[in-house]
C-alpha cells in the first residue's frame, strides 16, 4: 500500500510542477522574459545591415504584437463575463417583458379577430358567421363559406337551405352554392341603393332657368332658409369652377363657410351632397372605395363608394365634399379619381372594384365595374396650417382652387324655394355660356401677351390645361354676373401665378416688382385687382 501512494504521490507532484512550469513559462513569456529579448535583439543589431535592421524592426514589432494581442483578447473576455454576470437580473427582466407583449399581441389577434366577425355579422345576411378565434390563423383546413357560416347549401335543394351545422363539407360541391350564398351580399349597400330607386319617381326639373337667375336664387335661398351668407362674387366662382372642372378646392381660414357652401349649394339642388371627413390616415384608393374581405367575401363599402353608386341614378347634379381633403396626401388616395377624370371620353371614366362580376351584383355595376356619372363633382375643403400637407401643382392644375377669406354681410329676403335643375340642362347652361360670351379678341391678346412675359422672365407658362379652363370658366362667370377681365383676373391669380410659391422669391422680388407695374400698363390699373394683390402679398411675405 505505501508503494502505491509513493507511486501516486510522485506522478501527481510531477503533472502539478509541470502544470507550474506552464504558467510559469508562460509568465515569463508575456512578462519577466523581454529583458532576455531586449539583450539578444540589442547584441545583434547594431551588428546588422540597414535591410537587416529594417527586418529586425519588423521581427521585433510582430513578437510584441503577439503577446499584446492575447493579453487584450484575455481581458475583453473576463470583461464580457463579468458584465453578463452583472446584467443576469436585467436580462431575466427583459426576457420576462418580451413574454408578456408577446401574449399581448396573441391577445390583441383575438379581439381583431372577434371585432372582423361582429362586423361582418352587421353586414346583413341571415346567416351569422361565428368568431373563429386562433383557428383561423393556425388551421391547415380551408374554410369555405358553408363551414364558417355553420352550414352549406345542399347540391340538389331549394335556395337558401342550409344544411346542418357540422356537415361534411366537399369543397368541389360547395363552391356554386357558396357562390349563390355571397352574391346577394357582396354590396349590401349598393344593393339598397337599387331598391331605394326602384319606384324613384324624378322631381319636375325646371328648365327655364338662366345662370344668373341659378346663382342669386343660390344666394336667396341659403339666407333665408339656412341662415348662410355668401357674396355674388363667390357664388359666380363656384358656378364657373363647376363649368371648368368636376374637383373644386375651397380654401380659407376656418370658419368662413368652406363646407357649408357645398353643402348648401346641394340642399338647393334638391340632391343634398355626402360628406366624406378625411382622415390622416389615408393612403391610397381602399381609403375612398373600399376594398373586397376575402373572409367574408364581402366588399367593405364606403360612403364615398355609395355617394358615387347613388350618382348612377340621379339626373339631377350630386356633390361630393371631402372634408379637410389635405389632411392626407390627396396625390395618394385621390391619385386613381384625378386620372380618371383626366379621360377625354366619359365612356373611359371607370373604376375596378372587383375582378369579375357575379350575377347578383348591384345593377350598375358591371363585370366588377362602377361608372362615374358626369354628373358628380368633388368638392374639397383645405386648411393651410401645421396639421396639413400642401396641395402639390399635380393637384391643383386640375382643380378649381376657390378661396373664403371673408365672412358676407348679411341680408334679410324673403323665403326663396329650392331650385330642381337637371344635370343636363346645367350643362346646356353651361355651353350656351360659351357661345354667347365667349372671350374676346382683345382679351385674348392681353393673355398672349402676359403670357410671353411670363415665359421670358420666370419660365412659367399657361399650360394646356389651364387655358381650356379658362375658356369654360370665363363665360359662365359672365353668364352669371360677373366681366370678362375678373374672371381671368380670378384664373391668372389663382392658375398661374399660384405657381411663384414654388419659386424663390427672394431672388426675383425686383422682378415681381416690374410685373406688376406690367400688368398696370396692359389691363389697367384698376383692372386685374386680384393678381396684384396677390402679388404684393407674395412678394412681402417672402
Amino acid at each position: 500500500m505505501s508503494e502505491f501512494l509513493k507511486l501516486a504521490y510522485e506522478l501527481i507532484s510531477k503533472i502539478i510542477y509541470n502544470i507550474a512550469m506552464c504558467f510559469e513559462a508562460l509568465f515569463r513569456l508575456l512578462f519577466t522574459g523581454w529583458p532576455e529579448y531586449a539583450a539578444i535583439f540589442g547584441s545583434y543589431f547594431w551588428t546588422l545591415s540597414v535591410p537587416a535592421k529594417i527586418l529586425a524592426l519588423i521581427l521585433a514589432l510582430i513578437l510584441i504584437a503577439i503577446p499584446v494581442l492575447i493579453v487584450v483578447l484575455l481581458a475583453r473576455h473576463f470583461y464580457l463575463n463579468l458584465r453578463l454576470k452583472a446584467d443576469h437580473d436585467d436580462n431575466s427582466t427583459l426576457y420576462r417583458e418580451i413574454g408578456r407583449l408577446n401574449k399581448q399581441v396573441l391577445d390583441l389577434i383575438d379581439e381583431k379577430n372577434k371585432l372582423l366577425a361582429l362586423k361582418v355579422n352587421a353586414m346583413g345576411g341571415t346567416e351569422r358567421i361565428p368568431y373563429m378565434g386562433a383557428s383561423a390563423l393556425t388551421d391547415d383546413k380551408l374554410h369555405t363559406v358553408g363551414n364558417v357560416t355553420g352550414g352549406v347549401v345542399p347540391e340538389n335543394g331549394p335556395e337558401g337551405e342550409v344544411a346542418p351545422a357540422g356537415a361534411d363539407v366537399n369543397v368541389e360541391k360547395d363552391t356554386p352554392e357558396d357562390a349563390a350564398l355571397i352574391k346577394a351580399i357582396r354590396f349590401p349597400k349598393l344593393t339598397l341603393v337599387d331598391q331605394k330607386y326602384v319606384d324613384y319617381v324624378k322631381p319636375q326639373y325646371d328648365n327655364s332657368i338662366t345662370l344668373q337667375q341659378f346663382t342669386e336664387g343660390f344666394r336667396l335661398y341659403a339666407a333665408s332658409q339656412m341662415k348662410l351668407y355668401y357674396s355674388p362674387e363667390v357664388v359666380r366662382r363656384f358656378v364657373a369652377g363647376m363649368a371648368a372642372s368636376k374637383l373644386l378646392i375651397l380654401e380659407g381660414i376656418s370658419g368662413t363657410g368652406k363646407t357649408s357652401l357645398p353643402y348648401s349649394f346641394s340642399r338647393y339642388m334638391g340632391n343634398p351632397s355626402t360628406i366624406v371627413s378625411v382622415q390622416p390616415s389615408y393612403r391610397d384608393r381602399t381609403e375612398l372605395l373600399g376594398y373586397f374581405n376575402e373572409f367574408s367575401k364581402r366588399f367593405n363599402e364606403t360612403e364615398f363608394l355609395r355617394a358615387l353608386y347613388e350618382a348612377t341614378y340621379r339626373d339631377d347634379p350630386s356633390l361630393i365634399v371631402l372634408d379637410e381633403m389635405n389632411l392626407a396626401r390627396i396625390e395618394y388616395y385621390f391619385a386613381e379619381m384625378l386620372s380618371v377624370l383626366e379621360m377625354p371620353s366619359h365612356d373611359e371614366w371607370v373604376i375596378d372594384l372587383v375582378p369579375t362580376g357575379w350575377p347578383k351584383d348591384p345593377a350598375h355595376v358591371v363585370d366588377g365595374k362602377i361608372m362615374v356619372s358626369e354628373s358628380v363633382w368633388f368638392v374639397g375643403t383645405a386648411n393651410n396650417d401645421d396639421s396639413t400637407f400642401t396641395i402639390t401643382d399635380k393637384v391643383y392644375d386640375r382643380a378649381i382652387p376657390i378661396e373664403l377669406n371673408d365672412r358676407a354681410n348679411t341680408f334679410e329676403c324673403e323665403p326663396y324655394p329650392a331650385c330642381n335643375i337637371s344635370f343636363m340642362h346645367l350643362q346646356a347652361l353651361f355651353e350656351q355660356a360659351k357661345r354667347d360670351y365667349p372671350i374676346s379678341d382683345a382679351t385674348m391678346e392681353k393673355m398672349n401677351r402676359l403670357d410671353l412675359y411670363l415665359q421670358t422672365r420666370f419660365k412659367l407658362a399657361f399650360g394646356n390645361r389651364i387655358i381650356k379652363q379658362m375658356y369654360d370658366f370665363i363665360p359662365v362667370y359672365v353668364a352669371c354676373g360677373g366681366t370678362e377681365i375678373d374672371g381671368l383676373d380670378y384664373i391668372v391669380a389663382r392658375k398661374v401665378l399660384k405657381k411663384f410659391e414654388s419659386l424663390n422669391v427672394s431672388f426675383v422680388r425686383d422682378e415681381i416688382k416690374e410685373l406688376i407695374e406690367y400688368v398696370d400698363k396692359t389691363f389697367g390699373k384698376t383692372k386685374m385687382e386680384d393678381s396684384r394683390a396677390y402679388l404684393t402679398r407674395i412678394q412681402n411675405f417672402y
